[in-house]
């Protein structure tokens, strides 16, 4: 008889399980999901209560000959995959794969890979969550409902390669929403008045003018201010209220998921992505000085605040020693989780605090230890007392004016002394000021009154952070998709990163625009924060996932069927703009062909005008004019009009000027034996492109066109496409049979890759985007 076999999700979880549960199991890994839908058809029975065709996974055969092996004749399998709703989806679908007669299938929920967690994890078993699996088959099923039938569309109606998907196009929507405001915007001129003043006892300070006649204050221009001040003149200044109060403030909870995302992204400069890779590594075991594995941290996929009273009391106990009897609480604080909030797993904090930043830094790497200090820090001082902090508010009066001052200093740190979110840090940076002792009838001295212009501000663009914290807060996607949704939306050009700030391409307003008009119910925040609720009602017990697939699939069947008549052609009649054609007054059109955007007239093949555009900061059409230096020496070997330097997605090219009757292109012929991908040599100091050679076997490489004073060359065909989770300046395609074709970043240390087959890129994370692997155990 075979021992029971404990099947797991990652190949490096497969050590550390290994270590603690000794020579009595087998221990195998699936690599991520082993079944999914089929990638060349919808694999949907709408007919059939949305029954989904699951196959098993191209490539997946050897994982799958391995966990038959490794599970023999053994009568029982223990299903280990992550405790989430994926993890459940892999553990059915491994059941199905290992199913026999009388064979004993067992559900296991690994919350720490540590020894006292496996082991009891594997102690109290527990049976497949239905449920569970169901709310998972749910999502899938609306992401591939959206992402294989509005993708198709795009593709006729705009260009091959795009995608839509049931999330991923509502996060777009909200950032081309927000920069449609900021274009929008009218900045209105205030002005404030500040008071430099000096008492008795110091220090100087400042004061604003808050209030005129007992109401708010308000200054639209610099008459107004110019009036205020004649008014002043250098009339008594007289203190006329102070408050003093000291105020107690309580830590913040233990991370969940989202607000790791945030603060690792503000205070490490990780991305969603990075933070996520590093977090799982963290949690699926380190060796440490025993040489033991150990998982350092709990499950780093939840939403949920709570944690064990265990861990809190070991919390309690490392206080009282590294900080002192004054910083240990009575009895452990725990915190309370908002209605919507899934309480399967603890909130995310270390599997034991004894395990400090200090003592585990020679096992981590620094991404892992600055991960790993911020999680300890947070969840320790989740458990330290309170700061208390004395704060005084000043009013002084002069005439009928009212001027104000606050100031703050800190009474007791409390938890201050280990740890500030970047959102308290900026806070006490702001509010640390010291007010001299002050009595009330007191006269000021003036030392001068500062008038200053102001204008509003737009609202802010959207960051990593900021991004992430508003769809948390409007309830779209789950935190363990964010950072899925994120590289999605950079990685199909709909976004762009601008001083770390996203900003919505012109491909990216075109493809929202039609498909929010297409699809006004189904890309609606709220209506897909509903279907999230829903979801998790599903996993609840509450409702049948058919009733909401019914629900969600009827109007939208009638959408998609009215877009595929109605979406407006990208490709052929485009968006009417108000700018009028130069050549024959008719109105010039924003169209979409292989190389990008640009503007046609809308009275072809009568005229044949067309330009490339950019748009201003309020988002007007700019054209640009072709410049003399465009211009080339070379006839279009097809139809003999004269060729012009273009500039498209991947850098220049050369097209004919007798487009749209010739469609010809080239590329840019370098003088140099190659030619040009558009893409920048990347060694230091080099101002070279990198040009197409072959070797002297004749196969195709990429080498810098300043050879042989630049040696730099690859194999892969560079893509002028900066990667998106590194920043490296340009990204690698390359063609398998087992991937098809993908990008991937140049940087191997890096790892980021993404496909660009011709078909779609579907919503992903909890339907499987951040957690498939590749067979090395490598996340993806």
């Amino acid at each position: 008889m075979s021992k029971p076999l404990v099947v797991v999700e990652s190949p490096t979880k497969v050590k550390t399980i290994k270590k603690y549960l000794g020579k009595d199991y087998n221990v195998a890994a699936t690599v991520g999901h082993i079944k999914d839908l089929p990638s060349k058809e919808l694999g949907i029975d709408v007919e059939k209560e949305f029954k989904p065709k699951y196959r098993n996974i191209p490539g997946k055969q050897k994982v799958i000959s391995t966990l038959k092996k490794e599970a023999g004749d053994a009568d029982d399998i223990y299903l280990a995959p992550d405790p989430d709703r994926e993890g459940e989806a892999i553990a059915w679908h491994t059941a199905e794969i290992l199913k026999k007669k009388d064979r004993r299938f067992h559900r296991v929920l690994f919350h720490e890979l540590t020894k006292n967690g496996i082991k009891e994890a594997m102690s109290h078993p527990e049976e497949l969550n239905a449920q569970k699996y169901e709310a998972q088959k749910a999502r899938r099923i609306l992401d591939r409902l959206v992402g294989y039938q509005i993708s198709p569309l795009l593709w006729r109606k705009v260009k091959n390669g795009l995608s839509a998907g049931r999330v991923q196009s509502v996060a777009v929507r909200i950032i081309c929403e927000r920069e449609r405001a900021i274009q929008a915007f009218i900045p209105e001129e205030y002005w404030s008045i500040t008071a430099y003043l000096k008492a008795d006892a110091p220090p100087p300070f400042t004061a604003k003018l808050s209030k005129i006649k007992g109401q708010k204050a308000s200054i639209p221009d610099k008459q107004t201010s110019d009036n205020i001040l004649a008014d002043l003149g250098e009339n008594r200044i007289i203190v006329d209220k102070v408050i003093k109060k000291t105020t107690k403030r309580n830590p913040q909870p233990p991370f969940t998921t989202s607000k790791l995302q945030q603060e690792a992204i503000r205070k490490l400069r990780f991305s969603a992505k990075k933070t996520m890779t590093v977090a799982q590594q963290l949690y699926e075991g380190i060796d440490l000085e025993s040489g033991d594995p150990v998982g350092l941290i709990t499950y780093m996929r939840t939403d949920s605040t709570r944690i064990a009273n265990e861990a809190a009391i070991e919390a309690l106990e490392l206080i009282q020693s590294q900080f002192g009897k004054d910083y240990v609480i009575d009895k452990p604080r725990f915190f309370k989780n908002t209605k919507k909030v899934q309480d399967a797993h603890e909130a995310i904090r270390p599997t034991s605090v004894f395990n400090t930043p200090e003592q585990v830094k020679p096992y981590l790497s620094k991404d892992q230890h600055d991960l790993y200090s911020l999680i300890w820090k947070r969840f320790v001082a989740s458990q330290m007392q309170q700061a208390l902090i004395n704060n005084n508010s000043i009013s002084i009066n002069v005439l009928d004016y009212q001027f104000s001052a606050t100031g703050s200093t800190i009474k007791f740190p409390g938890f201050m002394v280990l740890y500030l979110s970047a959102d308290e840090a900026a806070k006490e940076e702001k509010e640390k000021t010291t007010l001299p002792e002050l009595k009330e009838g007191e006269e000021l001295i003036l030392e001068k009154y500062e008038p200053r212009q102001h204008f509003t501000q737009p609202p802010p663009r959207f960051s990593e952070a900021s991004l992430v914290k508003e769809l948390e807060e409007n309830g779209i996607g789950r935190p363990s998709t964010y950072a899925a949704i994120l590289s999605t939306i950079q990685g199909k050009g709909y976004v762009d990163r601008a001083k770390g700030y996203f900003v919505p391409s012109e491909l990216g307003f075109i493809v929202n625009d039609l498909v929010v008009q297409s699809f006004p119910d189904i890309l609606d925040v709220e209506f897909t924060a509903r279907m999230e609720d829903d979801l998790d009602r599903v996993e609840s017990g509450e409702i049948k996932a058919i009733s909401i697939l019914n629900r969600f699939y009827e109007p939208f069947q009638k959408e998609l069927d009215a877009a595929v008549e109605g979406m407006l052609s990208m490709k052929g009649v485009g968006l009417e703009t108000d700018i009028l054609c130069p050549q024959c007054s008719k109105s010039v059109h924003v169209k979409v062909g292989k190389n990008g955007h640009f503007l046609a007239c809308s009275g072809y093949p009568e005229c044949n005008f067309s330009r490339d555009y950019i748009r201003d900061e309020k988002g007007k059409i700019q054209i640009i004019e072709p410049d003399p230096e465009d211009a080339v020496d070379k006839k279009c070997e097809k139809c003999g009009k004269p060729m012009v330097v273009k500039r498209g997605k991947y850098g220049t090219f050369l097209a004919c000027s007798g487009y749209p009757e010739c469609k010809n292109t080239q590329s840019v012929n370098t003088g140099n034996g190659g030619q040009s991908t558009g893409v920048k040599c990347c060694e230091p100091g080099c101002d070279g492109d990198l040009v197409e050679r072959r070797s002297k076997r004749g196969k195709t490489f990429y080498g810098c066109s300043r050879f042989p004073e630049c040696t730099f060359a690859i194999w892969d065909k560079p893509v002028n496409k900066p990667c998106p989770q590194c920043n490296a300046p340009f990204m690698v395609e390359k063609t398998t049979k087992k991937q098809g074709t993908i990008l991937k970043c140049n940087d191997k240390s890096c790892g980021y890759k993404e496909s660009v087959e011709e078909g779609v890129e579907e919503d992903s994370g909890e339907s499987g985007g951040e957690k498939v692997s590749d067979e090395s155990g490598k996340i993806s």
